[in-house]
């Protein structure tokens, strides 16, 4: 499966600050170093009902990672899923009448085509469930042989007590496990499971669902979580930098795939820091395809928004908070998007190299971008007061805004 075409990153004078952020893990900001090469995996679409708000929040969110260590002249290596085959997208097929591939393929491209618009740095690796399969295989059987899994009517479930580190990235109780592995995707209640938690694995073949064929598994399709675990472990192996996603991918997804990982390699962590993105409203509810309560990407496209105005909408968030769009919002950040480039319009103006420090502190501050964004006003609050001679100025903050904030001027 291939990614998207990736646009040019500035080169800025002088070098980037280390990335503080926040770990879920440890409930408190880390300082990462990486090395030459920063590793990272997030968690891609199901493809059905892309590209909202959500989604768009939690992308530009872990795309700011990826230019902060740029930034520091490291490269990245970044990994990104898509989950093509799995219950809600049958379910929304069966639904609409649609075949499934056909649906998981046009929705994957309108979110390729979001994610170039909005200017959002592609991954190296862009893998697909199904084209996963063969490398899924192979590590179930491995932790059914292990003890770490065993059948249940033909599937296969991860038993969570194999993993002496089962709980630390999400750090919840039990019973609030218990409760979010109902709403998301788990079956606490089925008769027959060691514990409620075990996460499938391994799904039998049903009736007028797609399978493939599983070796000793016999046919069927994978789990969702050891789906990503398979395409981190090929591609970044163990200890990578940071695994991401939405606020709500920490239990069950993230904290599944950490013990499905380490079970299998005998190593921990799975990711050195688990970072989260929060969740985006609308109307006083969580923004999701169950509710249908979202705000496209590609219809604001469509109905004219400067994909530069939906990116500062969403720059204008801190990314770990939950919010709600609204029309201000947007209003703001089209007005916002007006300001600044006509401050950069001009032949010269106030000295912007205290600036570009500005940006790079707030940004390696857990991701700062409000604050970055006052910067910027303040700057261009001063090139509409008073001008200056520096005739560099303008094109430094372009490139600076560019560079770290990903939005053209």
């Amino acid at each position: 499966m291939h990614a998207w075409p990736a646009s040019e990153v500035p080169a800025l004078p002088g070098k980037g600050r280390d990335l503080r952020i926040h770990d879920t893990a440890t409930g408190g900001l880390v300082t990462l170093d990486p090395g030459p090469v920063a590793r990272i995996y997030v968690c891609g679409i199901t493809p059905y009902d892309a590209t909202h708000m959500g989604h768009a929040a939690t992308y530009n969110a872990f795309d700011l990672v990826q230019r902060v260590w740029l930034d520091t002249k490291r490269q990245v290596h970044y990994v990104q899923n898509v989950t093509d085959v799995d219950d809600p997208l049958l379910e929304r097929a069966n639904r609409d009448g649609k075949d499934w591939v056909e649906l998981a393929e046009g929705e994957t491209a309108l979110f390729r085509e979001d994610m170039t618009a909005l200017r959002l740095l592609p991954p190296q690796h862009y893998i697909g469930a199904v084209e996963a399969i063969p490398g899924i295989v192979p590590l179930v059987e491995r932790l059914r042989d292990m003890g770490a899994a065993y059948e249940l009517e033909g599937d296969v479930y991860f038993s969570v007590e194999s993993d002496a580190h089962f709980g630390e990235v999400s750090g919840l109780d039990r019973a609030a496990m218990k409760l979010l592995s109902a709403e998301r995707g788990g079956d606490p209640e089925r008769p027959g499971k060691k514990d409620p938690l075990d996460p499938m694995l391994w799904m039998a073949a049903r009736e007028g669902e797609p399978s493939w064929d599983g070796a000793s598994l016999g046919r069927g399709r994978p789990g969702w979580h050891i789906e990503c675990v398979a395409i981190a472990l090929d591609h970044l192996g163990m200890g990578f930098d940071v695994q991401g996603g939405g606020s709500d991918l920490a239990f069950p997804h993230h904290e599944m795939g950490a013990s499905h990982a380490q079970v299998l390699t005998g190593e921990h962590p799975f990711a050195k820091a688990y970072v989260h993105a929060g969740m985006v409203a609308l109307d006083g509810a969580k923004m999701s395809k169950s509710k249908g309560n979202l705000v496209f990407v590609s219809k604001l496209r469509r109905d004219g928004t400067d994909p530069a105005a939906i990116r500062l909408s969403l720059l204008a968030h801190h990314y770990r908070a939950d919010w709600e769009w609204t029309d201000d919002v947007l209003r703001d950040a089209v007005e916002r998007l007006g300001r600044w480039r006509a401050a950069v319009s001009r032949p010269d103006g106030p000295s912007a190299d205290a600036l570009v420090e500005e940006i790079r502190e707030a940004l390696a501050n857990d991701l700062d971008a409000p604050t970055a964004l006052a910067a910027v006003d303040r700057w261009a609050a001063r090139q509409d007061a008073d001008g200056g001679t520096d005739e560099g100025a303008p094109g430094v903050v372009s490139r600076a805004v560019d560079a770290l904030l990903g939005v053209a001027l």
